[in-house]
């Protein structure tokens, strides 16, 4: 049940919904069996050192151990040791030598040793791919790697360029990237010098609670239990995670029995299944952010005062009140909520007047045309349609074909931590996680609060 959460806990503020018993009419899943529809046309790549998208992290935190990691049924406690059993700290605080777990092994049957540590960090600093940066900002680079990264019998010892916070170092080896993986394996994958990056895109080498069956993009992410995990065998023996965009296709498969977990449900179809007998909603707050993203090399979107005006033409509160009520909070900053160091403060309102007058100190009283680009997910282009609406930009000079770009990304990949990580994006409640509860073995509610809400 722990490996279960595990994959769930990549959430904002989620909606799950269980069964307490399924009515007799209905169809059930096999009771060792968790199936689970979501949003995962995200994901590009399950290599840890390269995945950087929310659905993708939800699978690999499955895969892998890290050395230090956190537990979503117990995230008050923050990061808690894994493949390391235990760590200094040098005098000068840049030093941090990690004493490796005994008996752990990679679902290969090789063992977790120093040197797949080593071998894992270095990696993801060499191959230098998107998430690269949670361990180059600590001045880890290709070309040091072989000082700064070390293995020393049942040992590993990391050094940075200075000293940072330990618990902000530790918080970042807690993303997808600090994920150990089986070097001899991936090795005998490896394809002109890709340190097997081609291979791991869609298998696993990992240690963790599950192997990856198979990977079809758009379609479906199948993985296996594995029988050796060190904190025992799963209860679900499979997981399947199926591509199913739209929400009321998910409450329908959800309503049959087709599947035990919709996680991205709109606020009405969770509200026509609140009552609906064996179903049951979870919420949590989670650490995940929407936002808006403006390209600089515009001249005009390069002004600030243009910037803050259209931190003026939305309507935070009345969306939050309407469609994305139950899913989504305010939270203008730069950390979400749930993380350590977040800020409460929402500084602006739906202003027009103030608008106006920002973009007139610009020089465009008149206003100007630009693109809005945004993910084909529900909540999102309802969020662009509220943007551009007449009623919130005509009288502050705006057109009515899209001015601001919709740049709703999503970069928290990994579950709410206590500090450090990567920087996510807008604070999200995330809502819409509907589950059958109960019966045949299938995880405690408990397990499955975490369910995330992968917009």
């Amino acid at each position: 049940m722990t490996a279960f959460s595990r994959l769930m806990a990549s959430a904002a503020l989620g909606a799950a919904v269980l069964a307490a018993g399924m009515p007799a009419a209905l169809a059930e899943t096999p009771p060792n069996m968790l199936v689970i529809a979501n949003r995962i046309d995200d994901i590009t790549s399950l290599d840890p050192a390269e995945s950087f998208e929310f659905s993708g992290a939800d699978v690999i935190r499955n895969l892998y151990l890290k050395l230090v990691n956190l537990d979503p049924m117990d995230m008050e406690a923050g990061y808690k040791p894994e493949v390391a059993d235990s760590w200094e700290v040098s005098e000068d605080g840049r030093t941090i030598t990690f004493e490796i777990r005994d008996g752990l092994s990679f679902q290969s049957g090789n063992p977790v040793t120093a040197a797949d540590v080593e071998f894992s960090l270095r990696r993801a600093v060499v191959l230098n791919k998107t998430p690269s940066f949670i361990l180059t900002q600590f001045g880890f680079t290709a070309e040091n790697v072989a000082e700064t990264i070390v293995a020393d019998g049942s040992t590993v010892s990391i050094t940075t360029d200075k000293p940072y916070a330990i618990s902000f170092v530790l918080n970042c080896l807690t993303a997808t990237i600090g994920a150990i993986v089986d070097s001899k394996l991936v090795m005998e994958h490896e394809a002109d010098g890709d340190m097997g990056n081609g291979w791991l895109k869609t298998h696993s080498a990992g240690a963790g609670a599950y192997s990856l069956d198979g990977w079809t993009p758009n379609e479906s992410v199948m993985m296996t239990a594995n029988p050796e995990f060190y904190k025992g065998e799963p209860a679900m023996k499979r997981v399947i995670v199926r591509h199913v965009q739209e929400s009321a296709s998910q409450r329908l498969m959800l309503e049959r029995g087709d599947i035990d977990v919709a996680r991205n449900l709109n606020p009405e179809d969770v509200a026509g299944i609140a009552d609906t007998e064996g179903l049951r909603i979870d919420e949590e707050l989670g650490g995940q952010l929407m936002y808006l993203s403006f390209n600089q090399k515009n001249p005009e979107l390069a002004k600030p005062q243009v910037r803050e005006a259209m931190k003026y033409l939305i309507d935070y509160a009345g969306m939050e009140a309407s469609f994305l009520k139950g899913q989504w909070a305010v939270q203008q900053n730069f950390l979400p909520l749930t993380f350590q160091g977040a800020v409460e403060e929402n500084p602006f309102s739906l202003d027009i007047e103030k608008a106006k007058a920002l973009l007139a100190e610009a020089g465009v009283p008149e206003g100007f045309t630009i693109e809005a680009g945004v993910r084909e997910a529900q909540e999102r282009i309802e969020i662009a349609q509220r943007a551009e609406r007449p009623d919130h930009r005509d009288d502050a000079g705006h057109g009515a074909d899209g001015q601001r770009e919709e740049g709703l990304d999503r970069r928290a990949h990994e579950p709410p931590r206590r500090a450090g990580g990567r920087p996510p994006p807008p604070g999200r409640v995330d809502s819409g996680r509907c589950r059958r509860s109960g019966g045949g073995g299938k995880p405690s509610a408990g397990a499955r609060r975490a369910a995330g809400h992968g917009a």
